[in-house]
């Protein structure tokens, strides 16, 4: 069975523009593939992956999530289909006095009643789990660090540690190597897609980085102005057609950013 199945999609954001974010999609991911969105700022990659995340309702068109229509279900129902999901965004919304410890535990939060929940908060049900989550992005050393202690890179690795220790058959991540060095980008990349693959996951990811989205991912889903411009295997995607989907934004190198950069920023968006 499909992960996702979309047919024709349109998707608009409520009081902005009447021109659609995402128009005319046709996309089906099958269960464990691994997919790269590219594609120039503002092409659609974010709003398709909360698309994807049932965060937004299509406006028109088919969509499907694990064989069903998320929004033909009722509440209750959707909300456990979204349990299936992990979207880990570019800022992850940690809480900025919480113990890194905590932030990363509460992506078990869905799976424990509400005592637990309760408890965790005061001591932690699970430490070594989430340093281990932490260490496979070299972080272990800050399980007990505050959150508005971590530079930009360390947020957004943080975030990524609830990925792996989330149940989802489906994670999606948004421009997860924004504020990393090279060597953390593979790291990163090289992580995610080992955690996908043991459990047999889906993993979608969105990035800037189009030689590191070759390198790592064998399928590549290009958007320009809410479109798929292309749907192929790496090895069929030629330097032509990156120069043509990038016209006028070259597309990002994979090269060391100003890492403090985003270490105030309040968090947006949400990790399922």
């Amino acid at each position: 069975m499909p992960t996702y199945q979309l047919q024709n999609l349109t998707v608009r954001h409520l009081g902005a523009s009447p021109a659609p974010a995402l128009q005319a999609i046709d996309l089906t991911i099958e269960q464990g593939e691994q997919v790269a969105l590219i594609g120039p700022s503002g092409a659609g990659k974010t709003t398709l992956l909360a698309t994807l995340s049932l965060s937004h309702k299509p406006a028109e068109g088919s969509f499907q999530a694990f064989g069903v229509d998320p929004w033909a279900l009722g509440e209750a129902a959707r909300h456990r289909l979204r349990a299936q999901l992990f979207l880990a965004p570019q800022t992850p919304p940690l809480p900025p006095r919480q113990r890194v410890v905590t932030a990363v535990l509460a992506a078990r939060l869905p799976q424990w009643p509400v005592w637990r929940a309760l408890a965790s908060l005061f001591k932690p049900a699970d430490p070594q789990a989430a340093w281990q989550a932490l260490s496979r992005f070299n972080l272990g050393d800050k399980l007990y660090s505050r959150v508005d202690r971590l530079s930009g890179g360390e947020r957004q690795r943080c975030g990524l540690a609830r990925l792996l220790l989330s149940p989802a058959k489906a994670l999606l991540v948004d421009e997860p190597l924004s504020a990393l060095d090279p060597a953390l980008s593979e790291l990163t990349l090289t992580t995610l897609r080992e955690e996908a693959g043991a459990r047999g996951a889906t993993l979608i990811c969105s990035l800037h980085q189009v030689d590191l989205a070759l390198s790592h991912f064998p399928r590549i889903v290009a958007l320009r102005d809410g479109r798929i411009e292309f749907d192929l295997p790496r090895a069929q995607v030629t330097p032509q057609m990156i120069a043509a989907l990038y016209q006028g934004e070259p597309p990002a190198a994979s090269k060391p950013p100003h890492d403090d950069a985003m270490a105030v920023k309040p968090g947006v968006g949400a990790c399922l």
